[in-house]
């Protein structure tokens, strides 16, 4: 799959209007994303979204997810605060991927070279840690809440070993916005 050149832009377009609309994001970190690979890079190698565009339209889902958990079961998040963590909780991926040409094996037998991508971490710090670490370095200011649903939004897939599942369980405990952003995660990506 690919997003045409006028879906990369709406996806901008939409992503910007939410910021613009909900927080306060400092210039640094526009500055960042325009700079960086942002706006074209994928949400993953072979899972979701994993073409051209693909982080910010499943950032996207993501806030839309999030946006319909808090309205219906009325969890009382500030819309600011589902805006930020669910459109930067994978800022960890910014220029983290490298598109590569592989050869793939077709159905009828024939191979055919094609374009895809692979991980190229040029600074392994984690996950939601690394995202946590770049927006505090371009200039967020984040609450206690916004960080932990940041840090934790892989739910128990980021959790490896008795004192990280425990980590978890204690986040999830202080504040329902870690719970909600993990399944509107999961729900962007599966549903």
């Amino acid at each position: 799959m690919s997003l045409s050149p006028q879906q990369l832009q709406q996806n901008r377009t939409d992503f910007l209007e939410i910021l613009d609309s909900t927080c306060q994001v400092p210039e640094e970190l526009r500055n960042f994303l325009d700079d960086s690979d942002f706006w074209e890079a994928p949400a993953s190698t072979k899972y979701h979204n994993a073409y051209e565009g693909g982080l910010v339209e499943h950032s996207l889902k993501v806030y839309e997810q999030l946006s319909l958990l808090n309205y219906h079961y009325m969890l009382g998040f500030e819309e600011g605060s589902v805006a930020v963590t669910a459109l930067f909780h994978d800022i960890c991926k910014v220029n983290f991927y490298k598109k590569v040409q592989k050869s793939r094996k077709m159905e009828d037998g024939r191979w055919v070279r094609m374009s895809t991508y692979e991980v190229d971490d040029k600074f392994p710090l984690g996950h939601g840690e690394k995202s946590l670490f770049l927006l505090v370095q371009h200039g967020v200011v984040l609450s206690e809440q916004e960080a932990l649903a940041i840090r934790h939004h892989m739910g128990a897939f980021g959790a490896q070993g008795y004192i990280e599942e425990q980590t978890l369980a204690n986040a999830m405990g202080k504040t329902k916005l870690v719970v909600g952003l993990h399944i509107a995660d999961m729900m962007a990506v599966w549903v």
